[in-house]
């Protein structure tokens, strides 16, 4: 990913918070037959507070990565979409893409079956919590037996990213004004384009920058 610096994030919070509201992640990898990529969900570490996250892969897509043999690349996409030129006012522009996106890259830890299950366990009720009434992955009809035919079916790994490139390009390079109209029409709901998790990452990223220029001054 080109980086920018007006673009970069660098804090950790705020990377660990990315991650956390955007599990669904892309795992990149060079097999021997050229790329492959596959697509599952993952957890930050609960026991670190840095950027190590926790997850699994279902067989046989260990072996098709080299799972703990080679470098993984784990793409976390935040919010993002399109941005018109009509909205920067009457000045030449070109349309762009406003996003938040993360890369994650290292080669990860194979985990043994118990802390695996854990793993899953989390990923279970993490999701799950959403519902009015949420189903664990212990609760009945699912039994001993199926869980652990389930956990053996999938290879779960821990990443401590030894790269990390991240970045949030959500027109930081334009006047405040202009950054409120795409922030209105990103949020407006009639607007093919509306995106209020977008609209709020924006307003995120700019009261950082405006507290910023207020503490210099």
């Amino acid at each position: 990913m080109r980086q920018n610096p007006s673009f970069a994030m660098t804090d950790v919070t705020e990377l660990r918070r990315v991650i956390d509201e955007n599990p669904w992640v892309t795992i990149v990898s060079g097999a021997d037959e050229g790329l492959v990529a596959s697509h599952y969900a993952v957890l930050l570490d609960e026991e670190r507070d840095d950027l190590t996250i926790v997850g699994h892969v279902g067989r046989p897509d260990d072996i098709v990565h080299g799972l703990g043999e080679r470098e993984l690349l784990v793409v976390v996409q935040g919010p993002h979409g399109y941005v018109s030129p009509s909205w920067y006012g009457d000045v030449p522009a070109v349309p762009t893409w406003n996003f938040v996106s993360v890369h994650l890259a290292g080669v990860p830890e194979i985990l043994p079956p118990d802390e695996n299950l854990r793993v899953l366990e989390r990923l279970v009720d993490r999701f799950e919590s959403g519902l009015p009434e949420p189903r664990g992955m212990w609760a009945p009809p699912n039994d001993d037996d199926f869980v652990q035919r389930l956990e053996r079916g999938t290879v779960g790994f821990r990443l401590t990213p030894t790269r990390v490139n991240a970045k949030r390009k959500l027109s930081q390079n334009r006047p405040d004004a202009v950054v409120d109209t795409i922030i209105t029409e990103v949020e407006a709901s009639a607007s093919p384009y509306a995106d209020p998790r977008l609209g709020a990452e924006m307003r995120r990223a700019h009261a950082a920058m405006r507290a910023a220029r207020e503490g210099r001054s």
